[in-house]
């Protein structure tokens, strides 16, 4: 069996190919990526594939019988078009299984929505290709709060819109683990898996990074639109719309969703506190 993962010089596709060739071997593992050199490191065969060009991808699927499909970071109605390329080009290759990597939140009410209905697009043209396929849904990465604990110490606080609103954490390893299960295993076909931890609050996020970093953060909730004005100036209008969006999200409760992370990895996915642990022994 030779299975495929997309975008694999990314954080999240590499974790996928470091525990996919765990389970199968690298020999069997194949990463592509739109600049090859960047996951030579990986350790096993790379074939170039850019998600806006269709004939790297039918190239790239030769001889792959499961192609992981880790969904792009471009703008939302762009994303629809390359994940097809990809999907089309799977078809074509006759590529057996897909696995997609699609996201939680909610559909409409926020600006983080235009994402979310990108994805669940995707999730359609997935489940209508005639492949087998498995769909996951992840929770928001806990590794960006955890690489910008200098600015957090800096201002003394976590800042944003999330109110009392929680959030089912992952982290990239979590994810790895779970998608590798998720391509290997048939009992996953034909499902949609939320790949999420457990629920907690911003202030409970607070209270566990100075647990394990030993920092001294409080929680501040502003408002949505505060927030959103915030993010925009520091990170312009595109990403500090999708960065408000999400925790707006939060507060709303379009990330408290119950977890399958278990059906699919066959384990329970650890604690926010156990995914910081790992974070800072692993710098």
């Amino acid at each position: 069996m030779k299975i495929a993962v997309t975008s694999a010089s990314g954080h999240l596709g590499a974790s996928i190919v470091k525990h996919l060739s765990n389970l199968i071997g690298k020999e069997n593992v194949i990463a592509i990526a739109r600049t090859v050199e960047k996951a030579k490191h990986l350790g096993v065969e790379v074939r170039k594939g850019d998600y806006n060009n269709r004939a790297e991808f039918d190239a790239a699927l030769q001889g792959i019988d499961t192609v992981l499909l880790v969904s792009g970071m471009d703008e939302p109605q762009k994303r629809i078009e390359q994940h097809r390329n990809v999907i089309e080009a799977a078809i074509s290759a006759g590529v057996k299984k897909i696995v997609y990597t699609s996201i939680v939140g909610a559909e409409e009410n926020n600006a983080f929505s235009p994402i979310v209905q990108t994805n669940r697009q995707t999730e359609r043209d997935v489940q209508e290709s005639g492949l087998s396929w498995v769909i996951g849904r992840n929770g928001i990465y806990i590794e960006p709060d955890l690489e910008y604990i200098d600015t957090y110490k800096k201002d003394g606080e976590i800042r944003n819109c999330a109110g009392d609103g929680k959030c089912t954490y992952t982290s990239r390893q979590e994810l790895g683990y779970a998608y590798a299960k998720m391509l290997v295993e048939d009992q996953h076909n034909g499902q949609i898996y939320n790949l999420v931890g457990n629920g907690i609050t911003q202030a409970q996020l607070a209270a566990d990074i100075n647990t394990v970093f030993g920092t001294d953060l409080v929680y501040n909730s502003v408002f949505v639109a505060d927030y959103a004005t915030e993010r925009k100036s520091e990170l312009g209008d595109f990403m500090g719309t999708v960065i408000a969006g999400i925790y707006e999200g939060i507060r709303m409760g379009a990330n408290d969703v119950p977890s399958d992370y278990e059906k699919a990895a066959g384990r329970p996915h650890i604690s926010a506190l156990e995914m910081m642990t790992n974070f800072k022994n692993r710098e």
